[in-house]
């Protein structure tokens, strides 16, 4: 249903942590203007840990409305409480987003039935297109292949992005699913080659700040042209780990900064790039032709 570069999009926020409106239309104005496949909107990137609800909604609004239909728009609304999910996701589907993605419930530690429940729940409460979201290291739940063959069979659950980073956890989901749902990369430094062993594309952090270089990545590998691919990914391969230098979206806020597309907020309990860590972001960037 979606494919290619997948920008998991920051929230731009004023230095008082109040979500900068202007600067969120102007970066989605950036995105679309650059090559960028579809937008997430207010997933992990975008601090969907700190906004309330009401700014949840009104971001993926807003998004929606800059993007006037010329990008799909995915809406992050996961929530480790099901109802809380179920509201969100039904809040995106009326602001007219074009698919959701929900992460595994954090903190809580579900089973894999209870996780299995947990995504049947909101499926069946709102029709939108949803796609699982799998990232172990930050939420301490891991949703197994053999729970996403179960989910793949109920008809508006149509990917799943896998943030583990484990290549061999996406050829089992490939292998399980088949055609059934869309397998989507959630890690930068290896989203080539699961494209290349049959993802559709990639939920990338590095395309805030490359946009075009990650869109031609994703196009080189979906294509089945390792060279071209390999040659872009090399090039931005610094940005892939040093965007991660501390927490995200830390490093990629600052660096966004950097670049002039947004003021420097960030919300608590975060914080702005530790000053030795901005030379280690800012040679990133350079190595990859942003600066």
């Amino acid at each position: 249903m979606f494919q290619g570069s997948m920008v998991a999009l920051v929230t731009p926020m004023r230095a008082d942590g109040a979500v900068d409106e202007d600067s969120l239309r102007k970066l989605v104005d950036f995105h679309v203007e650059n090559g960028t496949d579809a937008i997430v909107a207010v997933g992990t990137t975008g601090e969907s840990s700190t906004l309330d609800e009401r700014e949840h909604c009104e971001v993926i609004r807003m998004v929606v409305e800059q993007v006037a239909g010329k990008l799909p728009v995915i809406a992050g609304t996961g929530a480790n409480c099901t109802r809380e999910a179920i509201a969100l996701t039904r809040c995106a589907m009326e602001a007219g987003a074009d698919a959701c993605l929900l992460v595994t419930p954090y903190y809580n530690k579900p089973t894999q039935e209870g996780l299995y429940l947990h995504y049947k729940a909101i499926a069946e409460a709102v029709p939108i297109p949803q796609i699982l979201y799998n990232v172990p290291g930050r939420t301490a739940c891991d949703m197994l292949p053999e729970t996403v063959e179960r989910l793949s069979h109920i008809s508006n659950i149509v990917g799943i992005k896998e943030a583990t980073g484990n290549l061999d956890r996406g050829r089992r989901i490939l292998e399980l699913c088949g055609e059934r749902l869309d397998l989507y990369s959630g890690d930068d430094a290896t989203a080539m080659e699961l494209i290349l062993l049959g993802a559709k594309g990639n939920v990338s952090v590095t395309a805030n700040v490359a946009p075009k270089q990650m869109h031609e990545l994703c196009a080189a590998a979906t294509a089945g042209d390792r060279e071209t691919a390999t040659a872009i990914n090399d090039r931005l391969m610094p940005l892939h780990k040093k965007l991660f230098v501390e927490a995200n979206p830390i490093p990629v806020k600052w660096a966004l900064y950097e670049m002039g597309l947004i003021p420097p907020g960030i919300r608590l309990p975060l914080t702005f790039l530790s000053e030795p860590n901005r030379p280690v972001v800012r040679e990133a960037m350079q190595a990859a032709g942003i600066l």
